[in-house]
């Protein structure tokens, strides 16, 4: 499902050919950001790839190689303004003018908030949030100027539904979705022909449950049903592509979710405290095998765009699919119900 601007769902004005695109790509190294980037890939584009780790930005740049793309890797911490304009401006040396900003990077804490210290929380806000407010400034100085390009915000369902366990992540994302908002309408003031749309995802199979700093006793999984991040970066792509949406939401659970929260956020409230501590920890007690708060968990290892979750994972959204096929869809609804109602008249005048 989407929100907002039906009907016009159309590419941007001044919308490059794929073949000739230049992407960029935070968090490209895992996730949702590698599976995005390889899907970028497989229709031609460059693609700059943003992440700390070297390893898995090597592997990542080998994946976009091999789907028949350009890769420039860039090793960036995001929530370092000046290290993510230092590589907009090499992206823009090196591969030409950017068409499409993907911001994906993010870190956090498992933890009940009081146990999560200051500074901690403080890093995962600057990674979450700031990162993508650095990513977009970076983006808009240099598409702003051409009056053309698209920024794509990754979010989540818990940009509008907080959830226990993941105070810092759902607060940078509640401040993504604001910040969006805010931005958005100064883009429509000036008429401008760049655009921002967020992509609010599901629980999603990615490696962060296995390098995430956690204090739960168990392991931490997403809350189920899970999505492979491959359902993400088709929703990406197709956000980047039609961006004049002001978000998606992806999968059945972001859709119930969000609807739920709209109308009873009491009942959540009292539904995700009894709820929300087991649905986010395995009956393992192992923890992750890496945390990558303050270093990178992919320095020496490639995690890939997967989790360790692809048994319980599916592959396809089909919320998503009816959204991309909204018109098709009118177009078949609309013929269904003239078609009963000449069913209808006929049946009335025969008897």
């Amino acid at each position: 499902m989407e929100s907002g601007c039906p009907g016009r769902s159309r590419r941007t004005p001044g919308y490059r050919s794929a073949m000739t695109q230049v992407v960029v790509v935070t968090g490209a190294s895992a996730g949702i950001g590698r599976a995005s980037a390889i899907a970028f890939a497989r229709r031609g584009a460059k693609v700059a790839l943003l992440a700390r780790g070297e390893e898995g930005l090597r592997a990542a740049a080998r994946d976009v190689e091999a789907a028949g793309g350009t890769a420039l890797p860039i090793a960036v911490d995001v929530a370092e303004y000046d290290e993510v304009e230092a590589a907009a401006a090499r992206i823009e040396n090196e591969l030409g003018p950017i068409d499409v900003w993907v911001n994906v990077a993010f870190t956090t804490v498992f933890a009940p908030f009081t146990e999560i210290e200051p500074r901690e929380f403080k890093r995962a806000t600057e990674v979450s949030y700031l990162g993508y407010v650095y990513g977009t400034r970076a983006a808009l100085d240099r598409m702003k100027p051409r009056d053309r390009g698209t920024i794509v915000q990754v979010g989540s369902a818990l940009a509008y539904r907080g959830i226990p366990l993941q105070s810092a992540y759902c607060g940078a994302k509640h401040a993504i979705q604001g910040f969006h908002d805010s931005l958005r309408s100064e883009l429509l003031h000036d008429k401008a022909n760049v655009h921002v749309t967020m992509v609010q995802m599901p629980a999603v199979n990615t490696p962060q449950f296995s390098w995430v700093l956690s204090r739960l006793p168990h392991h931490p999984q997403p809350v189920p049903p899970i999505f492979q991040p491959e359902v993400a970066a088709d929703a990406v792509l197709f956000a980047a592509d039609h961006p004049r949406r002001r978000e998606y939401w992806i999968g059945g659970p972001t859709m119930a979710t969000l609807i739920a929260n709209k109308f009873a956020p009491g009942i959540l409230d009292h539904y995700l405290g009894r709820t929300g501590y087991k649905s986010q920890q395995t009956d393992q007690l192992t923890k992750p095998d890496a945390e990558n708060l303050w270093h990178p968990a992919d320095t020496d290892r490639d995690f890939g765009s997967h989790g360790a979750f692809d048994d319980r994972a599916t592959t396809r959204s089909y919320e998503f699919w009816s959204s991309r096929h909204r018109n098709t869809l009118a177009a078949a609804a609309a013929t269904a119900v003239t078609a009963a109602g000449v069913l209808l008249i006929r049946a009335t005048r025969r008897s």
